[in-house]
């Protein structure tokens, strides 16, 4: 059931930014999603918490992602981890140098303690050396996987986020997920095969996702690159039909 704590869906102003507070915590944080929210400050260092909920929602579609010629034989330089480290995850997210950067301390910190209570997931991408040069966080709730951020190192780690939502996407197919939050649409990801929805639509899906249970992530270890193209496809030709991408 889709939550009230920010009020009504048709009460919230025409616009991304729906309120703000100065009061922020993990469990605030994740009754946000279950209400089709997020929190970002305002403006970086601003002590005051922005919700969104923007009127144009960004969706990757779990059984939609282009991967290309060039992704595969990407992946193919990697191998890939679950969970494995969560702080250099959100540290190399929260990066002040990367543009456009957002994620504050108290956003870290906050993360991190959902991520020990189960409700936060990241995925890392490492070099066969041991070296992390990409990887994504998000937030997992029944049938919906709120994506929050991903990076890349730039130097070595060409394509390493999209081979992390590959990861993610085989993560998410066994426990049901089929509602893939990406917040907005950028070319990036519209690259990848992200589209929009208007709020209501997105609210409608969201209900829908919500009405499962939130199932435990399993097979969490290394893949390599070969294995995980293997499983990838393996899951993309059983046809599964995903909870979350059942229409209301």
């Amino acid at each position: 059931m889709l939550g009230v704590t920010f009020g009504r869906p048709d009460q919230w102003p025409s616009q991304d930014l729906i309120g703000w507070s100065e009061e922020f915590s993990p469990a605030l944080a994740l009754e946000a999603y279950r209400c089709g929210v997020f929190p970002m400050p305002l403006n970086p260092g601003d002590p005051e918490m922005g919700w969104w909920s923007p009127m144009k929602r960004g969706i990757l579609p779990v059984e939609g992602l282009h991967v290309t010629r060039s992704l595969r034989r990407s992946a193919k330089r990697y191998v890939t981890t679950v969970d494995t480290d969560p702080d250099a995850v959100l540290a190399r997210c929260a990066d002040p140098s990367r543009p456009f950067g957002w994620i504050s301390e108290r956003i870290v910190a906050a993360y991190r303690q959902l991520h020990d209570a189960g409700w936060v997931h990241t995925v890392e991408v490492w070099t066969p050396e041991g070296d992390l040069v990409g990887g994504l966080y998000g937030v997992h709730v029944g049938g919906l996987f709120a994506g929050e951020s991903m990076f890349h190192d730039p130097e070595r780690g060409r394509d390493a986020s999209k081979v992390a939502l590959m990861r993610l996407i085989t993560q998410l197919r066994p426990v049901g997920v089929g509602l893939l939050d990406v917040q907005w649409l950028t070319e990036h990801l519209g690259s990848l095969g992200a589209y929009e929805v208007p709020r209501e639509e997105y609210l409608r899906k969201l209900t829908a996702a919500l009405a499962y249970p939130d199932l435990e992530w399993m097979d969490l270890g290394p893949r390599t690159g070969e294995e995980l193209l293997q499983r990838y496809a393996d899951g993309a030709h059983a046809g599964i039909r995903l909870r979350g991408e059942h229409r209301a």
